[in-house]
C-alpha cells in the first residue's frame, strides 16, 4: 500500500472529505480494511485504551466489529481520533509491531488533536487536507484543464489575459465565494446550480461545526465561543477587517480570551478569507505585517527565495497601496517582487503586479522543504 505508510494521520476542518477520501485510496489500492469511528462506536476508545498488546487489540476490535483481522493484510482506519489523544503514545509500539497498518483520521477542532501532531518522527507521517481550492472547483464548470494550463502560462510570463476570459474567471471566482470549498456543498451545487440548496447545506455544516467545538472545550469556555462564532458574520462587514474582542464583553482583554481564537484562526474579510485559505493550502506559512513608519500589509510569503508582500484589494481603487510600495522600496527587505490581488487584469508597475483575484491558485510553495514534508 503506497499511498499511505504504516502510520499515517489525515488531519483536517471538519467536512472536508477526509473519510471519504482515505476510503475511496483505500479501495481502489484493494485493501482489506477495518474501520471505526471513535464517536459513533465509543466503545472502541476502551479498546485502543486497554489493549497491552497488539494481538488484544486485534481480538478486541475484531469483536466489537464482527470482522477478522489479518496481519500482515488488514488495514486498521481509525477515524475520529481527537476522541483517544493518546492515541499519540499508542501508535509507536502500534507501527513497531509491524502487523498492521494504521490509518488515522481527525479534525483540527478540539485541542485533543495537537497531542497527536507530536508523535515521534517515523512512526506516524501527516497529510492535511482542506477544502477545495478554487482550482479543484473548476472541475465542475465548463472551463477546461486547456483554459487552465493557458492561463497558468500567462501567470508565469505576467501577459494579460483576453478580457472576455479574464470576465468569466473572476465570475466563477466570485461564485466559489458563494459555493465554498465544502465538498458536499460543491458536490450540492454541481448537482442542482441551486444557491438556495447550498445555503441549506451551509446552514447544515455550520450546525456541526458548533456542536464541535462546544462539545470539545470546557464548559466555561462554551459560551465566549460561540459567541465569538456568532459574531464573525457582523465584523467582517466592518471597514476595519480586525476582530474586536470587546465586542464580545465590555472591557474584556484579549488574554482573557485567547485561547477561544484558536477556533477563529482563519477569520478574517471575504477576499482575504479566500486568499488566506488558498495560500495555506498550497503550503505556505502565512504572516500579517503591520509598521507605525512602513503601514500595513494583508500577507507576507516566503515565495521563490524572496519574503513576498501580497495586498487584496475588492474594491477599484486597487492600484493604492503605500504600504506595498514603501517595502518594496525598503533595501533592507530585499523584496524582489509584491503582488496586488483584485478585480483586474495581470499588468505590472516597476516591483508591483496586479493579478486578478483567481490567479491566486498559481501561487505555490515552490521550496524543497514543502515537498520534503
Amino acid at each position: 500500500m503506497s499511498t499511505f505508510l504504516t502510520g499515517t494521520l489525515v488531519k483536517g476542518a471538519r467536512q472536508a472529505g477526509k473519510t471519504h477520501l482515505i476510503r475511496r485510496v483505500l479501495k481502489e489500492e484493494g485493501c482489506d480494511v477495518f474501520e471505526v469511528n471513535l464517536i459513533e462506536t465509543p466503545e472502541a476508545v476502551s479498546i485502543l485504551q486497554q489493549a497491552g498488546t497488539v494481538d488484544e487489540l486485534m481480538i478486541g476490535l475484531s469483536a466489537l466489529g464482527g470482522q477478522r483481522l489479518q496481519k500482515g493484510k488488514t488495514v486498521i482506519f481509525i477515524d475520529e481520533i481527537q476522541k483517544y489523544k493518546e492515541m499519540v503514545t499508542k501508535i509507536k509500539f502500534l507501527v513497531d509491531d509491524g502487523s498492521f497498518r494504521y490509518v488515522l483520521s481527525g479534525s483540527l477542532q478540539g485541542v485533543e488533536l495537537t497531542n497527536i501532531e507530536s508523535a515521534p518522527i517515523g512512526y506516524l507521517s501527516s497529510i492535511e487536507m482542506f477544502p477545495l481550492d478554487f482550482e479543484e472547483f473548476l472541475q465542475i464548470t465548463d472551463v477546461s484543464d486547456e483554459v487552465i494550463d493557458s492561463l497558468r502560462r500567462l501567470f508565469e510570463t505576467r501577459s494579460a489575459v483576453l478580457d472576455a476570459v479574464n470576465d468569466k474567471m473572476l465570475n466563477l471566482f466570485r461564485r466559489y465565494l458563494v459555493v465554498g470549498g465544502m465538498p458536499e456543498a460543491v458536490s450540492v451545487f454541481a448537482d442542482t446550480k441551486n444557491v438556495k440548496d447550498v445555503i441549506t447545506t451551509h446552514q447544515d455544516i455550520k450546525v456541526l461545526y458548533k456542536l464541535d467545538f462546544t462539545q470539545y472545550e470546557s464548559d466555561d469556555k462554551k459560551l465566549m465561543i460561540s459567541s465569538a462564532y456568532g459574531l464573525i458574520p457582523s465584523e467582517l462587514l466592518k471597514q476595519n477587517r480586525r476582530f474586536i474582542v470587546t465586542d464580545l464583553k465590555n472591557g474584556l482583554h484579549f488574554d482573557r480570551v485567547e485561547s477561544t481564537f484558536l477556533w477563529l484562526y482563519n477569520a478574517g474579510g471575504i477576499y482575504e478569507n479566500a486568499v488566506a485559505q488558498q495560500l495555506k493550502a498550497s503550503g505556505f506559512e502565512i504572516y500579517y505585517y503591520n509598521s507605525n513608519r512602513l503601514g500595513e500589509l494583508d500577507f507576507v510569503i516566503d515565495y521563490s527565495g524572496s519574503s513576498t508582500p501580497i495586498e487584496v484589494k475588492s474594491g477599484k481603487d486597487y492600484d493604492k497601496h503605500s504600504a506595498l510600495n514603501n517595502c518594496l522600496q525598503n533595501t533592507e527587505y530585499e523584496m524582489k517582487e509584491g503582488f496586488v490581488l483584485a478585480d483586474c487584469n495581470i499588468h505590472a508597475k516597476g516591483k508591483v503586479t496586479y493579478l486578478p483575484i483567481f490567479m491566486i491558485m498559481f501561487i505555490k510553495n515552490d521550496s524543497e522543504d514543502y515537498y520534503l514534508n
